[in-house]
């Protein structure tokens, strides 16, 4: 019983309409649903992904109105956003320089090359070349991006952890991932660190954790700019019900089975309280719209929907 890659990562931004302009028009992916958060439904949760919300590609966002976060340690701390080819990536920074992105330099990582950025709130991102591997996605015929530079989905997941051995036996024992290698590395004005890299599934950019050990860093405060959490996918219902029989018989403290309509979830946290999810493949965003057009309206699963009214009274206008 394997994770098969990255699901999904879900981040805080305290501006919407700002959110929404930088992830549609200057990354050119789709808002495919415009939903509210479940457990707080005073907020958006939106999701941004290639043409259909292929599971895999959904980079999605909780509104809130935090200050920003303080970065740190026992967080995640950047997503990487794959592409095909260095010469993407080239094409990209003359992108995030005419768009007045704050960006570093093409720069190889792990054998990979990657372009570091962040967007308006300080979300920590990188575009990377991920060579044509990983789960084909589906180009946005309506995007401003070239169908041949669009973002094709998650890359590998950056954490970082002030020490590496109980998140080790969690990731191997638990969720039956595999060390495969480790790399130094220097972010910003942070020491040098060891990032230590865990694959899932058959491996590839797109089932890939990578674990800085940074034991000098304060402890991270969740705000805007910073990640809530990251869901790793699980093929179907049934492996999803061996993994909450998993956790539990293992001691794994955990959400419980929750049925998010869009796929099924069940959360815990590894022992530095970052925030994990297991989320089905299915059913998928086409649950409830046609697939033609996905994100135009609020669309709210059945057992909210005798509060549409009052809800949606409350969301802010993000166009």
């Amino acid at each position: 019983m394997d994770l098969t890659g990255i699901h999904h990562l879900t981040a805080v931004a305290a501006n919407v309409r700002d959110n929404y302009r930088f992830y549609t028009q200057v990354l050119g992916m789709r808002l495919v649903k415009r939903s509210v958060n479940q457990d707080d439904v005073s907020a958006y949760h939106l999701f941004y992904a290639d043409a259909v919300g292929t599971p895999g590609t959904d980079l999605t966002f909780f509104d809130w109105a935090m200050p920003r976060e303080r970065r740190g340690t026992h967080s995640l701390v950047r997503t990487a956003l794959r592409v095909n080819g260095r010469e993407a990536l080239h094409w990209w920074a003359q992108r995030l320089e005419a768009q007045s992105v704050a960006h570093g330099g093409v720069e190889e990582r792990d054998g990979r090359w990657t372009l570091d950025f962040e967007d308006p709130e300080g979300q920590r991102l990188a575009l990377l070349d991920d060579g044509g591997a990983g789960d084909e996605s589906k180009p946005w015929a309506q995007s401003p991006v070239p169908a041949e530079f669009q973002v094709r989905g998650l890359g590998p997941i950056t954490m970082s952890v002030p020490r590496l051995e109980r998140t080790d036996l969690v990731l191997t024992k638990v969720m039956n991932m595999r060390p495969v290698r480790e790399y130094g590395h220097q972010d910003g004005a942070n020491p040098q660190h060891t990032v230590h890299v865990y694959e899932m599934g058959a491996g590839g950019p797109h089932a890939e954790l990578h674990v800085a050990v940074q034991p000098d860093l304060p402890p991270a405060r969740l705000g805007a700019g910073g990640v809530h959490h990251v869901a790793f996918r699980t093929p179907d219902e049934a492996q999803y019900h061996a993994w909450f029989e998993r956790l539990s018989s293992l001691g794994v403290q955990n959400s419980g089975e929750i049925d998010r309509y869009y796929f099924r979830s069940l959360y815990f946290r590894e022992p530095n309280g970052i925030l994990f999810e297991i989320a089905t493949d299915g059913p998928g965003f086409a649950v409830d719209e046609d697939a033609a057009t996905l994100g135009e309206k609020v669309v709210l699963p059945p057992f909210l929907e005798s509060q549409r009214a009052a809800i949606v009274a409350n969301l802010k206008p993000i166009e």
